[in-house]
């Protein structure tokens, strides 16, 4: 059984590496976390040069035509460098959303443009209930004189702050189902009646309320089709979902590296902490959890590439990933002692980041809840 990378995609991995080890020191991770915008545009332009914006855009749009797989890859090595900036928003929650609805002429407008880098999205889905079930979207857009109103308040939407376009997710009609009566909108995010407000969190990253009031809106503007946007919000979702646990992955491998590495060269009582068994017994159980959420994230992230049905594999990685990054994390800080607390160390940048990443698409008793309706209770 080969679960190795194929050359290319090592050379993606190898490449990625080396890059954020050199352009995204943990000094720019800890500025950019008190920074308003939250990334350098410098860094921004470099990686839309590498090709990282349109990885996964086809050819035609002026992207590298590459998998979700590939993407998968990257994303679990800008984990590991805890990349702060918009990439996850405009490529993953924008990107993957206008190429799964979008219209032809929608795709050769805004594609082009993310894969230049010159374009930042995001997805503007959770309201205050921080739901990701489709009952509870309660944002409103109305029609009126040929256009669509969309008033009420979005919560926690990543990088609203710096977005050029926000995807709305709205509910455009009372449906029988609450997933009847959803529609996608692009909306201008500097456009009038909305107003954006930066909210404090856990690891410095650039989550908003935005409140749309009277905001109009072109049919035009309109994502897929009218009142059946919730399949393409669950599609988007899932792959969202296996990316977040790619970065997990990532920021796992690396509390472990760092770990064993100060275990080996911290001396107490004469000796190394590493020689003592309950340290070699937390980086034992450290590893089993980074190399089983590995697994469980890329057999999801396979099939997903592969399109075959994934609902399952999905929820059982964000269940499992979820509480073992921060098992791994926790374990991090008990290794490394008081200084593993300090904020100079690089430990809490990885503790704050499992914290976070735990509620984001469903925390694990909300994916556990998934799983069993795969198993039919």
């Amino acid at each position: 059984m080969d679960l190795g990378f194929s050359e290319e995609q090592e050379m993606l991995r190898t490449t990625a590496r080396d890059f954020l080890d050199n352009e995204c020191p943990k000094s720019l991770v800890k500025e950019m976390a008190e920074d308003e915008k939250g990334y350098t545009t410098e860094l921004w332009k470099e990686m839309a040069e590498l090709g990282w914006m349109g990885l996964t855009i086809p050819e035609e749009y002026d992207g590298m035509g590459m998998t979700f797989l590939d993407l998968v890859i990257l994303l679990e090595e800008m984990g590991r460098a805890c990349l702060p900036g918009p990439f996850f928003s405009t490529v993953v929650l924008g990107g993957y959303t206008i190429l799964e609805a979008g219209s032809e002429e929608q795709k050769k407008e805004l594609l082009p443009k993310i894969s230049a880098g010159d374009l930042i999205l995001t997805l503007a889905l959770t309201e205050p209930s921080g739901s990701y079930e489709p009952d509870a979207i309660t944002v409103k857009a109305t029609p009126k004189n040929g256009e669509y109103v969309i008033s009420g308040t979005k919560l926690f939407v990543p990088d609203a702050n710096v977005a050029d376009y926000l995807i709305c997710v709205a509910r455009t009609k009372e449906g029988a189902s609450p997933e009847d009566g959803i529609t996608l909108f692009l909306v201008d995010a500097k456009g009038p009646g909305i107003t954006t407000t930066l909210l404090k969190t856990i690891a410095g990253d650039k989550q908003c309320e935005v409140v749309f009031e009277d905001v109009k809106v072109p049919k035009g503007n309109i994502l897929g089709e009218l009142d059946k946007g919730w399949g393409v919000v669950e599609k988007v979702l899932a792959k969202a979902t296996v990316a977040l646990c790619a970065q997990m992955v990532g920021g796992a491998q690396a509390a472990l590296e760092m770990s064993v590495n100060y275990a080996k060269e911290r001396v107490q009582f004469g000796r190394p902490i590493g020689s003592f068994q309950a340290i070699q017994h937390y980086c034992a159980n450290m590893l089993t959890d980074v190399d089983g959420s590995k697994f469980i994230t890329y057999e999801a992230a396979w099939k997903i590439s592969e399109g075959l049905p994934a609902t399952m594999e999905v929820s059982m990685a964000k269940a499992w990933v979820s509480e073992a990054y921060r098992r791994v994390t926790l374990l991090g800080h008990q290794i490394h002692g008081g200084i593993g607390f300090c904020m100079d160390h690089d430990m809490p940048l990885y503790f704050k980041r499992s914290k976070a990443a735990e509620p984001t698409f469903g925390d694990a008793d909300f994916h556990r809840e998934m799983v069993a309706k795969q198993l039919g209770l």
